[in-house]
């Protein structure tokens, strides 16, 4: 069976919206777009077995990693012991259950979910890329496929361990901190879940799965503003114009379909940007956590925490927290607010990639900012010792992972199809019969 269903199938770049030819790709290989130089595509080298042999080897790491003792904390002969789910529990009992639900999710469930959706679609898949299995895929199955890509930003473990190291050098020079086998594991687990994640693409996927439907009236060089197609951002299908007024699916994925709508796109994203900002202003006014030693209480801010940390010596731990916690939400907020002013503003193609540059940015260190939210977790956990010391989730925890949450989806809602406006020069669109074809580096298999 062929990977594709004929060497001419035609995808639409969900960046810049440039319809192409999809080539037929061999192992190693990625299709990028020629005018944005988006990912298209991309074929890893033994495309089912690995994904297969990493997700296996990811679900036996995490089962691992909350089995066994994760860390311990001992000061003046008490000591805390805790698991990695424990974390989670000790949130929910100070009336955090928001927090508890998010690390569980977001550490746990979710890339649980996504490993074990990964390993039962790409067998399908390889079944299917044999003969093996010659049935139509299913609702259930299409289903799954396209809430894989929706979960995947949303896999923060290797924020998470970030935050644990972040923990561990705050209170190492309280007490003596002990880390237990689910810590190994969960760092293996981490490094594993990453590689899988970076083997995963969805269009390839989509491909070994159902072929393309063809479309008539379409051809390379057309774009969103052609007006004579609706590309899938979850399969890349081109899908005929839907009518007005109506609620579209898509032909191949019967996922929902997006019309190229900048409108609603701008108005959507300025409505969670703004909420994101307001809640910036309490997530830095209130306490992230409150220290108890000795009967004594102490609130800390974010910007108190790291100049705590300074005093202590402790700079680069002070640098990461001032990084993740105050210039990368900051400076999100900031990018993503001039991208949505200038959107749709005349102006040469070179721009338009700066500004795409500047998008795909925000959307890459946008999740990063969770490190102190996980900070808080692993310490209000781990820290209980009784009338000796204890730390408890302050109140600005809530509104700092909402301004995370916020900012993320007001990046993930935005249309980066905006920059590209009609009037702009079409240089590429020309070559948009061949898309670029390059070989692609192991560590980005």
């Amino acid at each position: 069976m062929s990977e594709q269903s004929s060497p001419d199938v035609l995808v639409g770049c969900e960046e810049c919206g440039l319809v192409t030819v999809l080539p037929l790709l061999a192992g190693g290989q990625k299709a990028l777009c020629p005018r944005c130089g988006h990912l298209l595509a991309k074929h890893i080298t033994l495309p089912f077995q690995r994904p297969l042999a990493y997700g296996i080897a990811s679900l036996i790491m995490l089962i691992l990693s909350v089995s066994f003792p994760f860390m311990s904390f001992s000061v003046q002969g008490i000591s805390q012991e805790i698991t990695l789910l424990h974390a989670a529990e000790m949130l929910s009992q100070f009336r955090n259950s928001l927090l508890a639900a998010l690390l569980l999710l977001t550490v746990v469930i979710l890339p649980a979910w996504y490993l074990s959706t990964v390993l039962y679609l790409y067998r399908l898949a390889g079944r299917r890329y044999q003969g093996i299995d010659v049935r139509p895929v299913t609702a259930f199955q299409k289903r799954l496929c396209r809430m894989m890509s929706v979960a995947e930003p949303w896999l923060m473990v290797d924020v998470f361990l970030i935050g644990v190291l972040v923990s561990l050098i705050k209170i190492s020079s309280l007490a003596d901190v002990g880390l237990g086998m689910s810590f190994w594991a969960f760092c293996i687990y981490t490094l594993l879940v990453v590689k899988c994640v970076s083997m995963v693409d969805r269009t390839w996927l989509w491909l070994q799965l159902e072929p393309m439907m063809p479309v008539g009236g379409i051809s390379p060089g057309d774009c969103h503003h052609s007006i004579n197609h609706v590309s899938c951002h979850c399969c890349a299908q081109l899908n005929p114009l839907p009518e007005p007024g109506s609620h579209p699916r898509c032909v191949r994925c019967h996922g929902r379909l997006h019309p190229f709508n900048p409108k609603q796109s701008l108005q959507r994203s300025w409505a969670l940007l703004i909420a994101a900002v307001i809640f910036f202003v309490p997530a830095n006014l209130y306490a992230m956590m409150i220290t108890v030693s000795l009967g004594k209480e102490e609130g800390s801010t974010i910007m108190g925490g790291v100049i705590l940390l300074w005093q202590l010596g402790s700079y680069p731990i002070a640098g990461v927290i001032f990084l993740a916690s105050i210039v990368i939400p900051l400076a999100k907020m900031l990018a993503l607010g001039w991208l949505y002013v200038n959107a749709q503003q005349v102006g040469s193609q070179r721009q338009a990639i700066l500004q795409l540059k500047l998008y795909r940015i925000t959307e890459l260190i946008g999740r990063w900012s969770m490190i102190d939210i996980f900070v808080v977790a692993i310490l209000v956990a781990l820290v209980q010792l009784q009338n000796l010391m204890a730390i408890f989730p302050g109140p600005a925890a809530l509104s700092f992972a909402s301004v995370v949450i916020l900012t993320m989806l007001s990046a993930i809602t935005f249309d980066p199809r905006v920059f590209w406006i009609e009037s702009q020069p079409a240089e590429h669109e020309a070559n948009a019969t061949t898309t670029l074809t390059q070989q692609e580096e192991k560590l980005h298999e």
